[in-house]
């Protein structure tokens, strides 16, 4: 077979493929990140490179112009390659999924310790995986119980463990080590399912040293935290890109990719990836030896569990739409090929349906919707946006798929939350001057969702652009029109950390216009379905850090959320990765999850005959119906 060597630039990193291998899949091998929005389909066109030496060939694309192919100009997904090759990435086209996304996390941390602290006193502190110091007595004639024994029976005079097993790894060595340690060890004791396993037996005293994580997995982002179980305390938190972008920006593209040759392989290895370098990371700073962190919750939409467990994802997206399974067995962590202590445990937070998986879960369990006595919703605004109604009587959910442009995709100039990204925008309607503010104050790079939605609420009040989206000016320095319609300059080049300006275009405002109809009537139908209307609503929980910087009156102007009294609204961080902690450090919010997992209801949007209309008539700023948004009448 056929070998050849590519070089990709900036990164100067390179290797060997098979000759026809992708560019796309050969800058996958060698850890270089390239934006496929599409999953490799060769039609959103993130992934453009230039290739300066080097042969290649390439099926025909539309997203590739005459003048980029003179520049030699590819979709890395479509060209194959036939040569040593030397390629470098445009700028637009590469994903920085190594970012510490310190600001928005750092924020959103904050904001849902202060929102959430309630919840913290709902269960009990009883973790995962805790360590009980032990000090034996030694055998004896008139004592003759084995030592396996013996110790089950030290256990159960400090705790009421009816249920108890353990590894055969541990008796192997179990004889010899209570006699090195003159019959005084530490047993770390894991909670998995049903009963309770002796998961390591340790020489000497190591009960104050017991240490887990949790994490987060979302499409776009995986955020996790070290926590001290003898404490409660969060020692770090760490969030960053989910380096399975790579291969498609949303859940679709990449239940597709699994079905390639390797494909599910590759996908698990990414996330994988990810979270060992978040753990090594959070380890390293905190001085704890991987050794003693002896268990892990991970909570995160259906198709996100899956690839993490390896599990085939392909039935979530075929009708009837069922997943293999949502509630899943606590197991090794290392069977995941996840880096603690080899015998440590993993658990992940059970879900609902194909699309309302454990993240849902856990966010009704952290905002403690499910023991509201009022009617209370919690919106999770992300790629797919995940909606649960409710309270301590009932509860409904329903996902609707808002797509990646709040996220940054799919927009020309859109990015992550991220340094650069500009999150906050003002236009004066006399001169149409724009004021912007960007994370972390430095000169704008590109735009993130909140951006977004200041900048569409602020084009709607500056008379930029009509209820349907079309920009209405001509003749002025900040709107022109282009072969693909018109765009509104936001940032000249002169201004950005870039060479070129940073613009919305009618065709980016089609799309995030799509993406919040989407949100809106799929909140307003369930709220329909259960025959309520939105003035029964008392509490609004907006849940991700994507409401750390989120504008409620921007957000309410072009119809992305309802119009009601402000007060309702509560901005609590990241539910999920709260909810992923509370199950880390108790059994009882384990136990409370899976009930709240088999009495959440999914509603299926598609078979309501309504909501298309609903939809339908959300396709406007902020809707066809102004009578819902009464505060913007006029």
């Amino acid at each position: 077979m056929e070998k050849y060597k590519v070089r990709f630039y900036p990164d100067n990193k390179s290797v060997e493929v098979a000759k026809d291998t992708t560019i796309l899949s050969a800058a996958i091998s060698c850890g270089v990140s390239i934006s496929s929005v599409c999953g490799g389909d060769g039609v959103c066109g993130r992934c453009k490179v230039i290739v300066k030496s080097g042969k290649v060939t390439t099926q025909p694309s539309g997203v590739i112009t005459p003048e980029e192919r003179r520049q030699n100009v590819y979709l890395a997904c479509l060209a194959n390659i036939h040569s040593d090759l030397e390629v470098e990435i445009l700028p637009e086209s590469k994903l920085e999924l190594n970012q510490e996304l310190k600001n928005i996390y750092v924020q959103s941390e904050e904001i849902e310790l202060k929102a959430l602290a309630p919840s913290r006193k709902l269960f009990k502190h009883s973790p995962l995986a805790n360590k009980l110091y032990l000090k034996l007595s030694a055998p004896t004639l008139n004592d003759s119980i084995s030592d396996l024994e013996r110790l089950y029976r030290k256990i159960r005079e400090v705790q009421d463990l009816p249920v108890m097993q353990t590894g055969l790894a541990n008796i192997r060595q179990l004889g010899e080590l209570l006699r090195d340690s003159e019959w005084k060890v530490t047993v770390t004791l894991g909670k998995r399912n049903d009963t309770v396993e002796i998961v390591l037996v340790e020489p000497r005293d190591t009960s104050g040293k017991n240490f887990g994580v949790c994490f987060d997995i979302g499409t776009t982002t995986i955020s996790g935290q070290l926590v001290d179980l003898n404490t409660k305390k969060v020692l770090g938190t760490k969030a960053t890109y989910n380096k399975q972008a790579s291969f498609g920006s949303d859940v679709i593209s990449r239940i597709i990719y699994a079905r390639n040759d390797e494909g599910l392989e590759k996908l698990h290895s990414a996330v994988t990836e990810t979270i060992n370098h978040i753990i090594k990371e959070l380890a390293q700073e905190h001085n704890v030896d991987l050794n003693n962190v002896t268990c892990i919750v991970s909570t995160g939409n259906t198709t996100m569990i899956h690839l993490l467990l390896r599990i085939d994802p392909t039935y979530i997206r075929r009708d009837p739409y069922v997943p293999t399974a949502n509630f899943l067995p606590v197991i090794r962590a290392s069977e995941a090929g996840i880096n603690i202590n080899p015998r440590g445990l993993l658990s992940c937070v059970p879900g609902v349906a194909s699309y309302v998986g454990g993240d849902t879960t856990s966010g009704v369990l952290s905002s403690a919707l499910y023991k509201e006595k009022d009617l209370s919703i919690l919106i999770d605004i992300g790629t797919n946006g995940e909606i649960a109604l409710g309270n301590q009587d009932f509860l409904v959910s329903c996902a609707a798929s808002a797509g990646p442009a709040f996220e940054g995709s799919g927009v020309t100039c859109g990015m992550r939350a991220s340094s650069g990204a500009i999150q906050k925008v003002k236009i004066s309607p006399k001169d149409l001057k724009v004021t912007y503010t960007t994370i972390g104050l430095t000169k704008p790079r590109g735009i993130c969702g909140s951006g977004y939605i200041d900048l569409l609420a602020e084009l709607l009040a500056s008379g930029v652009i009509d209820k349907s989206g079309k920009i209405k000016l001509e003749n002025n320095n900040r709107v022109r029109t282009t072969d693909s319609g018109r765009e509104f300059i936001v940032a000249f080049k002169e201004e950005t950390d870039g060479p070129l300006d940073i613009v919305i275009s009618e065709a980016d405002i089609e799309n995030l216009k799509r993406a919040k109809a989407a949100i809106y009537s799929a909140t307003s139908i369930l709220v329909k379905h259960m025959n309520f209307n939105f003035s029964d609503v008392k509490k609004i929980f907006i849940a991700g850090g994507f409401g750390t910087y989120l504008d409620m009156e921007s957000a309410i102007r072009i119809g992305l959320l309802p119009d009601l009294e402000r007060k309702r609204f509560f901005f609590i961080g990241n539910s999920a990765l709260a909810g992923a902690r509370e199950i880390l450090l108790s059994v009882d919010a384990q136990k409370t999850a899976e009930e709240i997992a088999r009495k959440i209801t999914y509603f299926e949007l598609s078979v309501d005959s309504g909501y298309m209309d609903e939809y339908m008539a959300a396709l406007f700023f902020p809707h066809t119906d102004l009578n819902k948004f009464p505060s913007l009448k006029g």
